[in-house]
C-alpha cells in the first residue's frame, strides 16, 4: 500500500512539473515566433477577464480589468505609433507552478523615425491554459513619451 501511495504521489508531482514546464515552453515559443516571424499568439493566451497591471507612475500605470480594455487602451494605440513593430529579445524565462516570468528587451521604430526601446518583466499567472493576471514592469517614461509625442486617429 505504501508503494502505491508513493507511486501516485510521484505521478501527481510529475504531472504538475510537466504542466508548469509546458506553460514556460508555450511562452518561449510565442516569443520566439514574435522575434523571428513578427507574429505571436502571446495576446491570444490572455483570458477575457484578464487583470493586467502596469507598474509605474504614468497615466498608463494602472490595472486593466479585461483583455479588451488592455488591448484597446495599450496595445492597439501603441502599434499605431510604430512604423516598425516591437521585436522582442528574451533575456530569461522562469517558472514556478502556474507563474511564468519573462524578462525581455523590446525594440521598435516610431512613425516619426525615433527608436522605441524598453526592457520588460511580465509576471504572468495562468489558470488552466489562459493567462489571467500579469504584473508588468517596463520603462513607463519611454512608453509615455511615445504615447504623447505621436498623435494618431
Amino acid at each position: 500500500m505504501k508503494n502505491l501511495v508513493l507511486i501516485i504521489t510521484i505521478s501527481i508531482l510529475g504531472i504538475n512539473a510537466v504542466n508548469a514546464q509546458t506553460k514556460k515552453e508555450i511562452i518561449s515559443k510565442a516569443f520566439n515566433a514574435w522575434a523571428t516571424q513578427g507574429t505571436s499568439d502571446v495576446f491570444d493566451l490572455l483570458s477575457d477577464d484578464l487583470q493586467w497591471r502596469i507598474n509605474g507612475s504614468t497615466p498608463w500605470s494602472k490595472t486593466y480589468i479585461s483583455k479588451q480594455q488592455f488591448l484597446d487602451e495599450v496595445i492597439v494605440p501603441l502599434n499605431k505609433k510604430l512604423s516598425v513593430k516591437i521585436k522582442p529579445t528574451v533575456r530569461n524565462i522562469y517558472q514556478d507552478g502556474n507563474t511564468v516570468i519573462i524578462i525581455w528587451d523590446g525594440e521598435a521604430t516610431a512613425t516619426d523615425g525615433k527608436p522605441y526601446r524598453s526592457t520588460y518583466s511580465w509576471n504572468m499567472t495562468f489558470t488552466g491554459d489562459k493567462i489571467t493576471h500579469v504584473e508588468a514592469f517596463l520603462d513607463t517614461q519611454e512608453f509615455q513619451d511615445i504615447m504623447e509625442r505621436i498623435k494618431v486617429e
